[in-house]
């Protein structure tokens, strides 16, 4: 299924772009990550839309500050580190009582040094997946038929498929694979969440100016591996996107009728990606592993193993 279907979009479209003609008012979104970069921009590109938006949030203050003015966003305590802070999220969401179309997981860390959460999980694991899986499945008896569920995937997941036999990095760290496969563990996650009955997509956004991912990496780190010229501009030809135009995919994902029916696919450039088996970031695609289905419910198995969540794939076989 991982075909093109002529979206009539591409990577330079915006959020505005792939908006054109919807009305998302009445329904409602959670974003995490969702007041800073890409996250930021779909926030604004959502509530622009007519939805409510929550933005679960770490840092409160900073939250409040970057989404004040924007109508219908609403911000609340969260940490996808701490597995109880997702709980508690999570528990005080349903007792509102109010239905959710959206939650985009797009929060995440990116190439930091070793850190461990008090269950012994490496960071990258914790934060970018298990946090999420965590979040979405507490989150499942709040969820509209025909809701959607984006994770926001990275083209890192070149870097490292699940490390299987050492998920945690017991044995060693090395920052890029602890990224990458937290970015494959985000494709497989929704592989199987769709097959579990709840539409998802997986989504990467591309390479975005200013992104707060990059803030544990030094200017002279990204100079060596060729991201920056040593004026720190962007190579020839490697021309950085706008967060409008990072958000466009995760946005196009999460409300777009082209995709009805469709899902547990990861998506690009505001287009289905094609499978490839060429490490090259520059011409994009998705690597077997990151889309494997066998995997996709062996991760699942671990990552409910770990959390002691399961709510979504009990309800799918009673």
């Amino acid at each position: 299924m991982q075909n093109k279907i002529g979206s009539g979009f591409g990577r330079h479209s915006t959020t505005d772009d792939v908006l054109t003609g919807l009305d998302l008012t009445g329904r409602t979104a959670i974003v995490t990550g969702g007041y800073s970069g890409v996250g930021l921009a779909i926030t604004q590109a959502l509530a622009g839309a007519g939805a409510a938006v929550v933005v679960p949030a770490r840092r409160l203050p900073t939250a409040q500050e970057a989404v004040a003015g924007i109508p219908r966003v609403t911000v609340a305590a969260l940490d996808l580190g701490v597995q109880e802070s997702v709980t508690a999220f999570a528990d005080a969401f349903l007792a509102t009582g109010r239905r959710l179309d959206l939650i985009i997981a797009s929060a995440g860390i990116m190439a930091a040094p070793l850190a461990r959460t008090p269950e012994g999980w490496e960071s990258h694991f914790a934060v970018n997946h298990l946090g999420h899986f965590t979040l979405v499945n507490r989150l499942a008896p709040a969820l509209r038929d025909g809701a959607r569920v984006v994770s926001l995937s990275s083209n890192g997941h070149y870097h490292s498929g699940i490390r299987w036999e050492d998920p945690q990095f017991l044995q060693g760290y090395d920052k890029w694979a602890a990224y990458g496969q937290s970015k494959s563990a985000n494709g497989l996650f929704a592989v199987h969440l769709n097959s579990l009955g709840i539409q998802a997509f997986a989504a990467h956004p591309g390479v975005i100016d200013s992104s707060q991912l990059a803030r544990h990496l030094p200017v002279e780190e990204m100079i060596a591996m060729g991201w920056l010229n040593e004026d720190g501009t962007p190579p020839a030809g490697w021309a950085f996107k706008t967060p409008s135009q990072g958000a466009a995919t995760a946005v196009w994902a999460s409300t777009s009728p082209a995709l009805d029916g469709l899902g547990g696919l990861y998506l690009e450039d505001v287009e289905v990606a094609e499978v490839t088996t060429t490490f090259d970031f520059q011409s994009g695609g998705v690597m077997p592993h990151a889309v494997d289905p066998e995997q996709a419910a062996r991760l699942w198995d671990l990552s409910a193993k770990l959390t002691g969540v399961d709510t979504i794939r009990s309800r799918s076989t009673r």
